[in-house]
C-alpha cells in the first residue's frame, strides 16, 4: 500500500485530495491544526470537517500538527517513507497577511522548506506537489497591453487575437501583498528542489477555487462566502475599484 501525506487535509483542497486517495486504497497520514479558525474565526473552523472525515476514514492517520514546527514534522517523516506528498497548507489571506506578516512567512514559506527538506532527507523518489496560488504575478497582469475590460470579465488580446497567460508570465517588479511573496518564496522554493536537488515537484498555481468544504470568510473564499450571505440573508461587502451602485 502506498503512502501519502497531505497537509491542510480538512481545508478545501486538502479534504478532496483525502477523499480522492482514499478511494485509491492509499495510506494517509492527514496534517490540520485548524489555523483557519485563527485567522478568521470560529465560523471558519474546519474543525466539524475534521470530526465528519475521521467518522468517514476511521483508518487514516490524522495529525493535529503545525508544518512549521520541523522537529515535530520530522517525526513522522522518521517513522515513514512517503511515496506522496501533497502540500495544500497555508495561510491564503492577502488582508491578513499584511497584518501579520512574520506568521504568514513562517506558514507558507518556512513551512513549505520544512517539508522539502524532510522529503529530500527521508524520501527523495517521493513526488511532491504543491498548491501555489496565481498571486505570485502580483499586479503585473493589470498592466499587460491588450487587456480589455468586457461586460462580465477581462480578457487579453494579442494581434487582436484571444491570448492565454501561462506559467512564463514574469512574477519579478510587482506589487504582490505579503501573502503573494511568501507564497512566491515557497512556490520558488518548490522549483528550485527540483531543478537543484533532483525531487520530483511541482506548483499548481490556482486562483478563486471554490467548492462545498470551502469555509468561506470576508477576507477569504468570497465564492464561497457570498453563497453563505446569500443563504443566511447576511450582508456582502463589495471590495473593489470602482464606484459600485444598486
Amino acid at each position: 500500500m502506498k503512502k501519502i501525506l497531505i497537509t491542510g487535509s480538512s481545508g478545501l483542497v486538502g479534504s478532496e485530495t483525502v477523499e480522492f486517495f482514499y478511494k485509491k486504497k492509499f495510506e494517509i497520514y492527514a496534517i490540520d491544526n485548524d489555523l483557519r479558525s485563527l485567522l478568521f474565526g470560529k465560523e471558519s473552523s474546519t474543525l466539524s470537517l475534521k470530526k465528519y472525515q475521521k467518522e468517514k476514514y476511521p483508518d487514516i492517520n490524522f495529525l493535529n500538527l503545525d508544518i512549521v514546527n520541523y522537529n515535530k514534522l520530522e517525526s513522522i517523516f522518521a517513522e515513514n517513507k512517503f511515496d506522496i506528498i501533497i502540500h495544500t497548507a497555508g495561510q491564503p489571506s492577502h488582508d491578513w497577511s499584511a497584518k501579520d506578516p512574520i506568521l504568514d512567512f513562517k506558514v507558507n514559506a518556512l513551512g513549505t522548506i520544512n517539508l522539502l527538506e524532510l522529503t529530500r532527507k527521508y524520501c527523495s523518489k517521493a513526488v511532491f506537489i504543491y498548491t501555489s496560488t496565481n498571486k505570485v504575478y502580483g499586479d503585473s497582469p493589470n498592466f499587460i497591453k491588450g487587456l480589455k475590460e468586457l461586460q462580465t470579465r477581462f480578457e487579453v488580446y494579442k494581434n487582436k487575437k484571444l491570448f492565454s497567460i501561462n506559467e512564463k508570465f514574469s512574477i519579478d517588479d510587482s506589487k504582490h501583498s505579503p501573502f503573494g511573496v511568501s507564497k512566491t518564496a515557497g512556490d520558488l522554493y518548490v522549483q528550485e528542489y527540483g531543478k537543484y536537488f533532483g525531487l520530483k515537484t511541482i506548483s499548481f498555481r490556482c486562483g478563486c477555487i471554490t467548492g462545498p468544504n470551502h469555509k468561506g470568510a470576508e477576507l477569504h473564499g468570497f465564492l464561497s462566502y457570498l453563497v453563505s450571505c446569500i443563504i443566511k440573508n447576511k450582508h456582502y461587502k463589495i471590495f473593489g475599484y470602482k464606484s459600485f451602485k444598486k
